[in-house]
């Protein structure tokens, strides 16, 4: 049982409408806010994400990641700095985009099972499931959007410079909002705990 699945009842079409719709609007404003942080500035966007698949589910989080890129391709502003379109998408950061997808997976497969009940346990969810965004993230750039035709100085970027401009940069934030996440989701399920004892 999810989190949601504990605080709202029995999912119905309508609540699961709700949910994509809601969640998707969340992580468009989450990637909006910026956070002064070393060594880059920090956007909220993972961190929502995490808190959509901790908190929804595996195949509502992903359903929900999918509503959120669908959203941005038709146009909207929601990625990152208003970011939107086709142009946008097929860009360098592609790979992290449709990531997002598998992190919501896996920390909404973890949530299911109820592996995302207590801090220490959620954090390391929290933690597998934003690495996973690193998988397509980094495959994309090196030579995944070459075999799909995209021409751009970034395609067939060295490990090398992946690693020092695209993953080490990030990942102190990433442990940051992995810790958040755990700390809201244990919390979150300790007072329901107390609540109904």
């Amino acid at each position: 049982m999810t989190l949601t699945q504990a605080t709202l009842g029995e999912r119905t079409l309508l609540k699961n409408i709700a949910l994509i719709v809601g969640g998707s609007a969340f992580i468009a404003v989450a990637a909006q806010i910026a956070v002064p942080m070393w060594p880059v500035p920090m956007t909220l966007q993972s961190l929502a994400i995490l808190m959509i698949g901790l908190t929804y589910g595996a195949r509502l989080g992903a359903a929900t990641l999918v509503a959120y890129l669908a959203e941005g391709l038709a146009g909207l502003p929601v990625f990152s700095n208003g970011g939107a379109g086709a142009a946008y998408f097929f860009g360098p950061t592609c790979g992290f985009l449709l990531g997002f997808v598998l992190t919501a997976w896996v920390a909404g497969f973890a949530a299911d099972r109820g592996w995302t009940k207590g801090f220490l346990s959620t954090f390391a969810v929290a933690v597998v499931a934003a690495a996973a965004m690193y998988l397509p993230g980094v495959a994309w750039p090196m030579g995944v959007a070459s075999v799909f035709g995209v021409d751009a100085a970034w395609v067939g970027t060295s490990a090398a410079k992946i690693w020092a401009g695209w993953v080490s940069p990030f990942l102190l934030g990433d442990g940051l909002k992995a810790a958040i996440a755990a700390m809201f989701v244990s919390g979150a399920w300790a007072a329901l705990k107390s609540r109904n004892a």
